[in-house]
């Protein structure tokens, strides 16, 4: 399956930067994949069959998480936008223990303020081998740095000690994000405009 999701959430950060600028710190930005780069994920709008499984090479969703609670964007699920963190995991992501661990997620967290200032994609991944496209493009150029062109693997790439940020398991991100013992009444996050690149 083929999306923007990486420029979706992009736009996101920027938007939050833009708006609420004192809210960005709590913006985190998780690229999902695995060495295979084959990773199940439910409750996605591309998704067929009831339970609306997708299998992406990788997808990227931003967390917001200004104290215990944390809610999750996602401009491809079919929950709600957003959705409680713990509601969203339990949806999407469900068990690896269930999964041949070949398709086992493997999650890049990553400050947005350092996914506005670093991320770059010329869209390359989304051409063919003659140069048309998969997937038509959005309609904004191509994000990029001063110093930078396209870095999307390095954000897709789930080896440890590489690339920005830190690299989790599944495991690991719940513990990071979700805390059963509080009210789980979502925070007042704040609300970036949906405008999406798919």
């Amino acid at each position: 399956m083929i999306n923007f999701s990486e420029e979706n959430v992009w736009k996101l950060c920027q938007d939050v930067a833009t708006r609420h600028p004192s809210e960005l710190q709590y913006c985190h930005v998780a690229f999902i994949s695995n060495p295979r780069r084959s990773v199940p994920l439910w409750r996605q709008r591309a998704g067929k069959d009831e339970d609306k499984l997708v299998v992406w090479d990788y997808h990227a969703i931003l967390i917001y998480a200004p104290d215990e609670r944390a809610v999750v964007y996602d401009l491809e699920s079919s929950l709600p936008f957003p959705t409680h963190f713990w509601k969203y995991a339990t949806e999407t992501f469900r068990s690896d223990e269930a999964l041949r661990p070949e398709y086992h997620r493997r999650f890049r967290l990553v400050p947005a303020s350092v996914y506005l200032q670093q991320f770059a994609s010329d869209r390359h991944h989304m051409k063919r081998e003659d140069g048309t496209w998969i997937k038509t493009p959005p309609d904004y150029p191509p994000i990029s740095t001063p110093t930078c062109k396209d870095n999307l693997d390095s954000f897709i790439n789930m080896e440890q000690g590489t690339g920005l940020g830190v690299v989790m398991s599944l495991k690991q991100l719940v513990n990071r994000f979700y805390r059963p013992n509080v009210n789980t009444q979502a925070p007042m996050p704040p609300q970036p405009q949906a405008a999406t690149a798919t």
